[in-house]
């Protein structure tokens, strides 16, 4: 392939995963979480928590718990890809495709991500510091979306969008800048941790902005985590996946530079060891997320698009975080939940199943 031709192909992608892995280096580096610059799963799991869906760790004489917190970054990520759509007229509302169908597989998605303890970006952070739990979900993530493979090459599809009306679309970003709104005045309403991974926080400016310009260039390049593993396999289109092992790249060595860097299983922030749920957690999501036609990245940026589907599916991760925590399926570094889990992530697979099948074109055909 010739040097213009690979730049053209590759650059923007390339030059995408590596200003991600180094934001989320940065992000860590001023206060959020180790090994967590970005998760959209944790992120909007603290922003359940914030409008009180959820309180987990909850601690009534201080009034709050350990994971709740407005993310700035959610915010940056969906306002940073409407404001490029916009600029470059690509901010065409639509939705209608299942909507229903979508808000339930969110749901089952966030309680696997939960189980893993992150989203599928978090999980190659989570690589690039050294932590091979992550290798574990990342196999878990790849079967997940084999699986979900199987049942498009069958003719699953969750049918067309319709064009909606402006207002419509712009509904999603509003409410970013509503939650905007609410963590800069901080009203007693609104639960902010004072202690775990939820008080572990970068400067608000700071992260609004890292945001933004990683929610443009994710629009710009389509970045999706789930997208790079599905058209390898499908299409021997290596495009996005270039950008996937960017951030590793960018993660590692910025790990490596601020010594941050830890190889193994044991000790990880804010992880388990437990391999069998960090692998079955994320085959839950892998294959939810093919389903879904992307990550929970790019389902964040669709949103900001103007896509309702998109929207609806990111109210229902939101939906997902309150149950998994109210309901203890969700994961701590000590562990597995304590509530029914294994139930849970059998469930996932069998409402998985039976969407995948019975939207399947052949079979209605």
């Amino acid at each position: 392939m010739e040097k213009d031709s690979f730049i053209k192909k590759y650059g923007l992608l390339i030059v995408t995963g590596l200003v991600v892995g180094a934001a989320a280096v940065l992000l860590t580096a001023f206060g959020n979480p180790a090994n967590m610059g970005f998760c959209i799963a944790c992120f909007l799991r603290d922003i359940a928590g914030a409008l009180n869906f959820q309180r987990a760790g909850y601690d009534a004489e201080i009034g709050t718990g350990i994971v709740q917190y407005i993310r700035p970054e959610i915010i940056g990520l969906v306002l940073g890809s409407t404001i490029i759509a916009m600029i470059r007229k690509e901010f065409k509302p639509k939705g209608g495709s299942s909507p229903m169908t979508r808000f339930i597989i969110a749901v089952f998605v966030m309680i696997g991500a939960l189980v893993f303890l992150g989203c599928p970006l978090r999980m190659v952070i989570r690589i690039g510091g050294g932590d091979l739990n992550a290798v574990v979900g990342l196999v878990g993530f790849i079967i997940g979306i084999l699986i979900g493979i199987v049942f498009l090459k069958k003719g699953f599809s969750l049918r067309r969008a319709y064009q909606q009306s402006m207002t419509e679309g712009l509904v999603f970003p509003v409410l970013m800048v509503a939650l905007l709104a609410l963590v800069l005045i901080a009203p007693d309403f609104i639960i902010f941790s004072k202690s775990g991974p939820g008080s572990m926080t970068a400067p608000i400016l700071l992260a609004l902005v890292v945001a933004l310009v990683v929610g443009i260039l994710a629009q710009r390049s389509r970045l999706c985590m789930v997208g790079g593993i599905r058209d390898a396999v499908m299409f021997k289109d290596f495009r996005l996946i270039s950008a996937f092992i960017a951030i590793i790249v960018a993660v590692l060595i910025g790990n490596l530079i601020l010594n941050k860097f830890t190889l193994g299983f044991e000790g990880q922030p804010v992880a388990h060891s437990d391999g069998l749920w960090n692998l079955l957690g994320m085959v839950l999501v892998g294959w939810g997320s093919v389903l879904l036609g992307g990550c929970p990245l790019r389902q964040l940026i669709l949103a900001g698009e103007g896509n309702t589907d998109s929207a609806v599916t990111v109210t229902g991760f939101i939906v997902g975080a309150a149950v998994a925590h109210n309901f203890g399926l969700a994961s701590s570094a000590t562990g597995i939940g304590t509530g029914p889990v294994a139930l849970a992530v059998a469930c996932g697979f069998v409402v998985l199943a039976v969407i995948s099948v019975a939207n399947m074109a052949k079979l209605e055909g």
